[in-house]
């Protein structure tokens, strides 16, 4: 692709991910993560969790050269800011107090998923020779097209962050925490690399979940029975419901993803005196573990934690993954041997003086989230040199 080319590059959107030939998806966006792949997409809008009623309408981008696609990325407008873990609603309200619009916005990001990965999926020659200000001219001017007020880009990969580093544009930073494997051959590996206090700390809780009679059964793929499926569905809703919220995903998702990419799909379920009690589902890449859905109607002690930690690190071991991605949030998995790292964003403001207070705003926040990580890297249970 001679760089001359580019000014031939142009950008779209199509409303469904059935109007991208699947073949071109894939190409682009490979079979390694869950998240991006065709048939997910294909499942969020067949199950009507994606639509213009729930408030995420597909507008999955589409870059062209000559009429062919060298560029993709999984893209929706937005008539709210729900299910994104990248919070905005501050700067919603600002509009409103000023008698601005702050919705529709263009929101390119994996729905419901705060996890990072690849957003921008180019061609190898494209991704060469596109710079940050023509990515975000082509973004800017697509914004406007749609009738979009901004655009945001959520969680994106150490590639697509060099494509989007620009003094026009806004960067936040946030912070999560990630379970490595750093050469553990088992979980009392694992915990022999853990101070003893915390050490003795997991274990216990690890001893009083067994003392509830609660025991774990592992089910994957096609291999989850409905009736299993039916019982985590309520578990996951339940998750929801306490706090007075409706799920975003509903049965059928679930089912299609069983039926579409069920090689990526593991379920650990706690079981109570033959009953299912509650249940986290895990999808699998190529080196991480991602750690997404969770729910118990009961509570029992320090169950949440074995489910969707203990247990998870367990399977992320027999699997061979070496990386577990939980999720948004939870200082509760520092103490249990996850480690913070820093998370991206990146949101073109059109509207100037709101990008200057935003940017303004998002400078002083990663000061913020700079001393929380370094302070939750001086506090990681693991053993030093000498220790116990």
């Amino acid at each position: 692709m001679p760089e001359s080319g580019l000014s031939d590059l142009t950008l779209e959107t199509c409303d469904s991910i059935t109007a991208i030939p699947a073949q071109e998806w894939q190409r682009l966006a490979g079979r390694t993560n869950p998240f991006l792949r065709y048939k997910f997409f294909q499942a969020l809008e067949a199950s009507a969790c994606t639509s213009a009623a729930t408030g995420w309408t597909p507008s999955h981008l589409v870059f062209r050269m000559a009429g062919k696609i060298v560029g993709i990325a999984p893209a929706f407008l937005k008539s709210h800011s729900m299910g994104e873990y990248i919070f905005d609603w501050a700067w919603a309200n600002a509009y409103q107090r000023h008698g601005l619009d702050y919705y529709p916005k263009l929101l390119i990001a994996v729905p419901f998923t705060p996890s990072a990965g690849p957003r921008l999926l180019l061609d190898p020659d494209l991704r060469r020779q596109l710079r940050p200000e023509q990515l975000h001219d082509l973004l800017d001017t697509l914004t406007r097209k749609l009738g979009a007020h901004s655009w945001h880009l959520l969680f994106p990969d150490s590639d697509d962050q060099k494509l989007l580093h620009h003094d026009r544009e806004l960067h936040r930073i946030g912070c999560q925490f990630h379970w490595h494997n750093h050469g553990y051959r088992n979980f009392e590996d694992f915990l022999g690399a853990l101070n003893s206090r915390k050490r003795k700390s997991i274990r216990k809780e690890r001893r009083q979940v067994a003392e509830q009679g609660i025991s774990f059964a592992r089910f994957h793929g096609r291999g989850i029975p409905d009736h299993v499926l039916s019982a985590f569905y309520v578990f996951y809703q339940a998750t929801y419901l306490k706090r007075g919220q409706r799920p975003y995903l509903n049965k059928r998702f679930f089912e299609l993803l069983l039926e579409q990419l069920p090689g990526h799909v593991h379920l650990i379920m706690a079981v109570r005196e033959g009953e299912l009690i509650a249940g986290a589902l895990f999808l699998a890449g190529e080196n991480i573990l991602y750690g997404r859905y969770w729910g118990c109607r009961d509570e029992y002690n320090h169950l949440h934690f074995e489910t969707c930690y203990y247990q998870g690190i367990e399977l992320a071991m027999d699997l061979g993954l070496t990386h577990i991605d939980a999720g948004a949030q939870g200082e509760h998995k520092l103490v249990r041997g996850f480690e913070p790292v820093i998370t991206h964003s990146w949101h073109g403001v059109l509207h100037p003086g709101f990008r200057e207070a935003i940017g303004n705003f998002t400078r002083k926040e990663a000061d913020h989230v700079l001393d929380y990580f370094e302070g939750a890297r001086s506090v990681l249970p693991f053993r030093q040199q000498g220790q116990d």
